[in-house]
């Protein structure tokens, strides 16, 4: 493993200490707030874009079933999810939400090394989570919308838009553009775009951590159970669609890594900017990156070690069909 995947394979203890940090001394990161948080998303987009290649996006026409299947179940599942756990538990407005809305958002940009970690399917993974954050432009609005309809949040659906808009496709189309364009240039620096986006993420999980130290204690376990079954039931409805959908169990457990992890960061900016008034929004999301995390690299780890056995019974599989 090159020295840059270890290091990014660190992305679970690396959140969980920062976020245990924040909680003990906040002032060591709610220094990076507001503006920091709109340019550390800017800085993970980026990163995601540098290491996509046109050849990512041509991959949809050569697994179309497999990519509409990670698609469709990511924005079902998850937004369900987190529409059920706010409700379910009586979650007051500002978790709810933060919980809908990180339902609501794509794949997380750390799928792909955990899809690594556990050899798993990383051309399926990369190919779902570049369709997902796409799409994200206009579903991740939409559905936040719908889902909060008939609840006492008033969503500006316009404005959600216009935020998606700005930190997704800007950073990404600049990442993709450079790196098709000038590849001399990005090939210095596309193996530390990974990390990079790791301690943006770490930086934002922890400074909204700190931030919200009140009211994740005030909270007790309540939002971390809430956030905690979100996740469990997205990698599990991941695995059984992606299974009964595509029959190929490595298939299934990439999806399920794609489903249960989210693109939390994108969360907690879109909570922030759209929801000022709405204290704690974001927490959810903070939350949700430690968990889904931790969650994913222990299935990472499991997986691993039967997955070389199902690659060869898939592959036998694929040339009996």
């Amino acid at each position: 493993m090159r020295t840059t995947d270890r290091l990014v394979s660190l992305f679970p203890a690396l959140v969980l200490l920062a976020s245990l940090a924040a909680l003990w001394k906040p002032e060591l990161f709610t220094w990076f707030t507001k503006d920091f948080i709109t340019y550390g998303l800017g800085v993970i987009m980026l990163s995601m874009g540098l290491t996509l290649e046109m050849v990512d996006f041509r991959r949809v026409f050569t697994m179309p079933w497999l990519v509409c299947v990670g698609v469709v179940v990511q924005f079902i599942v998850m937004p369900l999810m987190g529409w059920f756990c706010a409700r379910a538990l009586n979650m007051p407005p500002a978790f709810t939400v933060g919980l809908v809305l990180v339902g609501c958002c794509p794949c997380g940009t750390a799928s792909g090394i955990m899809c690594y970690l556990g050899k798993l399917d990383v051309p399926l993974s990369v190919t779902i989570t570049s369709v997902t954050t796409i799409l994200a432009v206009v579903l991740t609005p939409a559905l936040t919308w719908l889902l909060l309809q008939g609840t006492r949040v008033d969503v500006d659906a316009a404005g959600l838009l216009r935020t998606t808009a700005q930190v997704i496709l800007g950073p990404i189309a600049l990442g993709v553009l450079l790196n098709h364009y000038t590849p001399r240039l990005t090939a210095r620096v596309k193996d530390g775009a990974p990390v990079a986006a790791v301690l943006a993420v770490v930086l934002i999980v922890a400074s909204i951590m700190g931030a919200g130290k009140v009211l994740i204690l005030k909270s007790g376990f309540k939002l971390l159970f809430a956030v905690c079954l979100m996740h469990i039931g997205g990698f599990v409805f991941g695995y059984l669609l992606g299974k009964i959908m595509t029959r190929r169990e490595i298939a299934a457990r990439t999806v399920s890594i794609e489903v249960g992890m989210q693109n939390s960061g994108l969360g907690a900016v879109l909570a922030q900017r759209n929801f000022p008034l709405l204290a704690g929004a974001a927490i959810p999301c903070a939350i949700s990156s430690l968990v889904h995390s931790l969650i994913a690299s222990a299935l990472a780890g499991w997986w691993r070690q039967s997955s070389d056995r199902y690659h060869h019974e898939d592959e036998s599989r694929s040339r009996t069909r």
